[in-house]
């Protein structure tokens, strides 16, 4: 028997030689270089990065284009606003004051009046009888008086000569007496007659202006109707009633003993046309407690009739002039978080400030400033909407108006 084949034997393994070792780690070298420098290119550009954010963080912003303007001085008017109603300064509903059939209208709807001008009449006929009747029997009891009187006298002389007894003469002196005193009372029907013919010629009792007809020539009118004739309103001059604070009252008294007369203006509902100039002549005596207003009248000329009974206007009241006053345009006037009103002063470096003010009131574009602010400082009248505290601007001064003061519409700054 043989013997069997005895295992394979492992291959010799076969040593690397010494160059390919040394390859290996020169590229493992080359690599670690590369990297080092991709670290150190990245970080220094990084920091340079940095450093250029840095500055540019700390360079200071370019200024901002705004319009500048300058406090005003000026002398301003303070008032006193209120709601008003236009009510004719007398108004009167002509009715008739004798029952009659209107045989005649003499005046058309709308027509200016003056006092005592013809209105209406009413048929005559009937008072101017009653007149006659109360005529005659004034005639008759006259003749009466006069034939009594006679026997009267012939009576004192015979009584002289004991013609007559006392009894007959004290008799006819009674008589007389009485004739006399029914004259008198004839007299009264007569002037009562004249009256009621003078009612039937209807007159204007004021100087005014007629309204709409409210009866019609044909028709038959009484003393005890409500409708009226006509309703005549007189317009020059007018009134205006109109409502303002219960605060206000002390103010208004306190003005009143320096200057008597006040003027008030009425405004329309755009609150700036002027429709008129009055001066105040009544203050209620009573406050509405429930409203904690209180009522004033004036009285205004309305020669060119454009204030209207009915109307509504907004009544301002003129309390005093405040004088040498420092103005701005309103648009100046900013309201803070705080809803404190500020004005962005530009200061002499560029620069603007938050100053805070007092504003008094505020007409027709301009803010009257109580505090805050000096005649001839410069302040931003257009662009704050882009300012904060301590922003530089480029200011572009406003068009001046005749008053002297920044215009007050905004403006577009050139930058």
């Amino acid at each position: 028997m043989h013997d069997p084949d005895p295992p394979p034997s492992a291959p010799a393994t076969t040593p690397q030689p010494a160059s390919s070792v040394k390859k290996w780690l020169g590229w493992l070298l080359v690599c670690g270089l590369l990297v080092a420098a991709a670290v150190w290119w990245v970080q220094t550009h990084n920091a340079a990065n940095a450093q250029k954010t840095a500055a540019a963080a700390h360079a200071e912003p370019p200024p901002v284009p705004v319009v500048a303007g300058v406090v005003a001085q000026k002398d301003v008017p303070l008032y006193l606003d209120g709601l008003g109603t236009v009510q004719a300064f007398n108004t009167v509903t002509v009715r008739a004051r004798v029952d009659g059939q209107v045989v005649k209208v003499a005046f058309t709807e709308g027509q200016d009046v003056k006092v005592d001008d013809e209105l209406v009449e009413i048929d005559p006929a009937p008072y101017q009888a009653m007149l006659a009747q109360a005529a005659a029997k004034q005639g008759q009891d006259e003749a009466q008086l006069a034939n009594a009187q006679v026997d009267l006298k012939r009576y004192r002389d015979l009584l002289a000569n004991e013609g007559v007894t006392q009894q007959v003469y004290d008799t006819q002196k009674s008589l007389v007496n009485q004739l006399e005193a029914g004259i008198k009372a004839d007299q009264a029907l007569v002037d009562n007659a004249k009256v009621q013919l003078a009612y039937t010629t209807i007159r204007s009792p004021i100087d005014g202006r007629t309204g709409i007809r409210l009866v019609d020539q044909g028709n038959m009118v009484r003393a005890t109707d409500a409708t009226g004739l006509v309703v005549i309103t007189q317009l020059r001059p007018i009134s205006v009633i109109f409502t303002l604070r219960e605060q206000a009252l002390g103010k208004i008294q306190q003005q009143q003993a320096l200057t008597p007369e006040l003027t008030v203006l009425a405004l329309g509902s755009n609150n700036s046309d002027v429709l008129g100039e009055g001066k105040l002549t009544v203050i209620d005596n009573q406050i509405d407690t429930t409203t904690g207003t209180i009522k004033l009248k004036a009285t205004f000329p309305n020669t060119d009739l454009r204030l209207w009974p009915g109307q509504f206007v907004n009544a301002r009241l003129r309390l005093s002039v405040r004088k040498a006053a420092a103005v701005v345009p309103a648009s100046t006037v900013q309201r803070g978080p705080d809803n404190a009103a500020f004005v962005f002063v530009i200061k002499d470096d560029q620069s603007v400030e938050m100053r805070t003010v007092k504003v008094a009131q505020i007409e027709q574009g301009e803010a009257l400033i109580d505090e805050g602010l000096h005649p001839g400082e410069r302040i931003v009248v257009d662009g704050q909407y882009k300012l904060q505290k301590g922003s530089r601007v480029k200011p572009a001064d406003a068009p001046a108006t005749g008053d002297g003061s920044a215009a007050r519409g905004p403006k577009k700054a050139k930058p």
